[in-house]
């Protein structure tokens, strides 16, 4: 018997994009829904906490410059919860390295991307491997 629709959902991988550029952040959402995730978006990181308190996503690719509250303090608010504390990050910005804040080591995240210096193939390689390192992979296409 074939799993029912819901069921197929529950065992999507999910991954959160929060990033205030529209066409950036839809861009993402697409390739990564063509990919096979459940993903779901959000312009700033108020509104991107919400979404990944309840999302409750298994990745979540965080811009750190945006409007209402920055990727760097969104991070900070969600590892101070307990949900929160483990999820995987990946930082997708345009802030150098060099640039970004001190206390970003601390917060643990999975890797930093520059967006300028990825394709978004590349960044669609790295979020895969980076599930993949946790034992998160697509199921296989028919």
């Amino acid at each position: 018997m074939g799993k029912s629709r819901k069921q197929k959902q529950k065992q999507m991988i999910k991954i959160a994009v929060i990033e205030d550029d529209q066409p950036i952040r839809e861009m993402y959402l697409m390739k990564l829904k063509h990919a096979g995730y459940d993903a779901k978006g959000s312009e700033d990181g108020e509104k991107g906490l919400v979404l990944v308190k309840e999302f409750k996503p298994d990745l979540i690719l965080l811009d750190l410059r945006m409007p209402v509250m920055d990727g760097t303090e969104m991070l900070r608010r969600l590892r101070a919860e307990d949900w929160g504390k483990d999820m995987l990050v990946i930082v997708l910005t345009n802030v150098s390295a060099d640039e970004a804040p001190m206390d970003l080591r601390l917060l643990r995240i999975e890797k930093y991307i520059v967006k300028a210096h990825y394709t978004p193939k590349q960044v669609m390689d790295i979020v895969a491997e980076t599930l993949a390192r946790y034992g998160k992979n697509l199921p296989a296409h028919r």
